[in-house]
């Protein structure tokens, strides 16, 4: 875990040095929220998700390169590593606002903005991170949603803001946790 959380804290201040908008989502967002709750109900995560508008890949491309990273594109999704001969599970990976991560999604992803900054660095509103979740809704997604509604971020109100498919899939984590 120390070894991610250094990976994550040289990515974003490598980005907050640049002046370049973005969010910490994925695993590590999860994490930071839970940990707000319950250190120990704190999951551990290999890689690194950096929400990024597209118009900013070519100045975060930099900004990485400037901090040590090398970028590297594996099955179509851009990526930094800190050696050569790193799998891409532990990479710090780039994730697209406004695009689609799955043909099949709902929506896309939304926008860097609005997120929560603190000390050190920029993770998603909840809302928006738990909606990234259900419209993934892969089964990290579910242990993740699961996580955040056994430490109790997420309650019986969250589904109503939500339309349809996005409210059905949250609706039935809350229902039935234990799947």
């Amino acid at each position: 875990m120390e070894i991610i959380e250094e990976r994550l804290r040289r990515a974003t201040r490598a980005l907050e040095k640049a002046g370049i908008p973005y969010a910490v989502v994925g695993g590590n967002a999860v994490r930071i929220w839970v940990a707000q709750i319950d250190q120990g109900a704190v999951r551990a995560t290999n890689d690194v998700d950096i929400l990024i508008r597209p118009a900013d890949l070519g100045r975060v491309q930099q900004a990485m390169l400037d901090a040590g990273f090398s970028y590297r594109q594996t099955a179509g999704v851009d990526m930094f590593v800190e050696n050569e001969n790193d799998s891409p599970r532990n990479a710090v990976h780039v994730v697209l606002s406004g695009q689609m991560v799955k043909p099949d999604d709902f929506e896309p992803n939304p926008d860097v903005e609005p997120c929560v900054q603190d000390k050190e660095m920029r993770t998603l509103t909840l809302e928006s991170l738990v909606r990234m979740k259900v419209n993934s809704f892969r089964l990290k997604d579910k242990v993740h949603l699961l996580d955040m509604i056994q430490v109790g971020l997420i309650d019986a109100s969250w589904p109503e803001r939500f339309p349809g498919e996005l409210r059905q899939r949250l609706q039935s984590l809350i229902d039935n946790p234990n799947q």
